[in-house]
């Protein structure tokens, strides 16, 4: 989709464009975490460098006029050679304002304030509230980050112009690692706690609790983090945990009771990737830091169950080529396959025994692996071709999880690049045009052919994490995607916004459903025949799950759940937060610990009735 005429640049790639800042919502941390010993807040550079497209406004951003000129004309063709949809009047007559290339406007995350247009820009120092309002007072800053933060694309870009292609770098060896509960170097980063499990913070969640309202069934403290903060990727629930990362530790609890499962489960450095979702067998895989010294790398690798927290294998991440280095990984998962990619390629491992599968490396001309995509039987890579020449592209490709072998290719019009995939089954794809400032969201058959791009003119915000060294394909929440339609909420600028189910069909939307309280709602899953949504909680009202009917004339929100007036404070804290409905209960955790000592944040929460 491009801007509608007579409409200024909206925020995306390039300088920030001229708007005020927007309201709270979730989103990103305020200041991208640092990668393999980076620092955390690098100086300002006096004006953005040559080269490589610099991490694009988040959330929260004052918006400045782009240099990139004016948006593309209506009809124009999109990154698969079919034309665009004209803008259409809003309901007033007036045409409908367009997000920039990234989707959503920016948002400003749970009580910090708004980010930096790119990192080491000038800005408000992290952790300001803002409105002058205590931070935990601010709106929250859920999980579904805006398909549109910062986004750095090395392999594709800088590093694409001169690495090799299939230079040497020793093969990763996994080997069976002990099988101990907890490591020596745990009891450096004090455990979780919470009320109801018996930990050190005994304070009662539920004595205020009104009629109606759900329970706190459990809660856990953040471990302490240094001072800087410290990543606190994933989280995943199972039948009988509910099983978190955070700085240097993995936590387990009984999912329905909070009660200690296992572990913690220490590592020697900081955990610095992990899969955001778990093989059919509940295994799942965290990457963690070879050292703490400034030229540290993202290599390390170690297998956990997530039923009984036995570690299973380790494997070191080899580097690749020249340039192809493991300073910030990516981790995904398809079927039993578990791929590590690096900047410019990927390798390939048995997520059950560790043994290496292949390698996926540079192909054809000058086309290098930037990007990973999995489901439960689909792997999807996107690669960056002829990096610095007349012909750069992006190409999609889909990979037999098992052996590597591409099922497909499908080349992107010159200019487009791959940023997000909303969906691996069905494919759904968020692409942009840093030239134009544009934006596109395209759907794929099976067999890879283009289906239909989303033709609604509406103002969408998921809200995606940060991406600086690697694109980060599946790092967006707050959209959901069945078999024949895409849900997406509408940017809500703090208030009451819709939920627009689109046909994969044609594009087209099929209807849309209001937030029931004056609050944003966004997508969590398709369950049931129904869409599960995430309410956000208010000054004086906790949050709430909806569940929408998918069928049927009628798609009004019935509540699921009503989490307490009384924690909604506790609730809006979650810093870079990520949410799940299972079994009837309602967790939030956080993505980002603060490292604050002035304050005992929480690390996780469970709601149920």
């Amino acid at each position: 989709m491009t801007q509608p005429p007579n409409q200024p640049p909206q925020g995306g790639f390039g300088a920030p464009q001229d708007q005020p800042p927007q309201g709270g919502g979730f989103g990103p941390p305020q200041t991208p975490p640092a990668q393999g010993g980076a620092p955390a807040t690098p100086p300002p550079p006096a004006q953005p460098p040559a080269g490589p497209p610099q991490p694009q406004p988040g959330y929260g951003y004052p918006q400045q006029p782009g240099p990139y000129g004016a948006p593309a004309a209506p009809g124009a063709p999109g990154p698969y050679g079919y034309p665009q949809q004209p803008q259409q009047p809003g309901p007033y007559g007036y045409p409908q304002q367009q997000p920039g290339p990234y989707g959503a406007a920016p948002q400003p995350g749970y009580g910090y304030a708004p980010q930096q247009p790119y990192p080491g820009a000038p800005g408000t120092a992290p952790g300001a509230p803002l409105g002058g309002k205590p931070a935990s007072k601010t709106k929250p800053a859920l999980i579904i980050g805006a398909a549109v933060a910062a986004l750095l694309v090395i392999g594709g870009t800088v590093y694409a112009v001169t690495g090799g292609g299939d230079g040497g770098g020793k093969k990763p060896v996994a080997q069976q690692s002990d099988d101990g509960k907890q490591s020596a170097s745990a009891s450096a980063s004090p455990t979780a706690s919470g009320g109801n499990a018996g930990g050190d913070d005994p304070e009662d969640l539920n004595e205020d609790r009104q009629a109606g309202e759900a329970k706190v069934l459990w809660y856990k403290s953040a471990p302490d983090a240094p001072g800087s903060g410290a990543d606190a990727p994933g989280m995943w629930i199972t039948g009988k945990t509910a099983v978190k990362a955070a700085y240097k530790q993995v936590f387990a609890f009984g999912a329905a009771d909070g009660k200690t499962a296992w572990g913690p489960i220490g590592f020697p450095q900081k955990i610095c990737a992990a899969t955001k979702h778990q093989s059919a067998d509940g295994k799942i895989v965290v990457a963690y830091m070879n050292s703490s010294g400034s030229h540290a790398k993202c290599n390390q690798l170690q297998q956990i169950d997530l039923e009984t927290g036995a570690k299973g294998w380790h494997a070191e991440v080899a580097d690749g080529a020249l340039f192809d280095s493991a300073l910030s990984v990516e981790l995904t998962v398809s079927g039993k396959t578990l791929m590590v990619g690096r900047s410019q390629s990927g390798t390939a491992y048995d997520i059950g025994s560790g043994k290496k599968l292949y390698d996926k490396k540079k192909y054809g001309a000058a086309c290098f692996p930037t990007a990973f995509a999995g489901g439960t039987n689909r792997l999807v890579q996107v690669a960056s071709c002829g990096a610095g020449t007349d012909n750069a592209h992006d190409e999609i490709q889909e990979l037999d999880p098992a052996t590597g072998k591409v099922k497909w290719t499908q080349p992107v019009k010159k200019g487009w690049q791959v940023s997000r995939t909303y969906s691996v089954d069905p494919l759904v794809v968020y692409l942009t045009n840093q030239e134009k400032k544009t934006w596109n969201i395209s759907t794929f058959t099976k067999d890879g052919k283009f289906r239909s791009e989303v033709k609604v003119n509406e103002k969408f915000a998921p809200r995606c994490g940060w991406a600086i060294l690697e694109r980060d394909l599946q790092g967006c929440q707050g959209v959901a995607v069945d078999a024949d339609t895409l849900y997406l909420p509408t940017d809500s600028l703090s208030s009451a916004n819709e939920i627009v189910a689109i046909s994969l069909a044609d594009g087209k939307a099929k209807w849309r459903v209001k937030s029931p309280a004056d609050e944003p709602m966004a997508p969590m899953k398709v369950e049931g025949g129904k869409l599960v949504a995430y309410v956000e909680p208010s000054y004086d009202a906790g949050g709430q799950v909806v569940s929408i009917p998918l069928t049927g004339s009628s798609h009004k929100a019935t509540r699921l759940l009503q989490n307490p007036k009384g924690t909604a404070d506790i609730e809006n804290t979650f810093y870079d937060g990520v949410v799940d409905w299972t079994d009837g209960r309602f967790y939030i955790s956080s993505g980002r610990l603060s490292g604050n000592d002035d304050s005992k944040e929480k690390l996780m929460m469970a709601f149920g009735n």
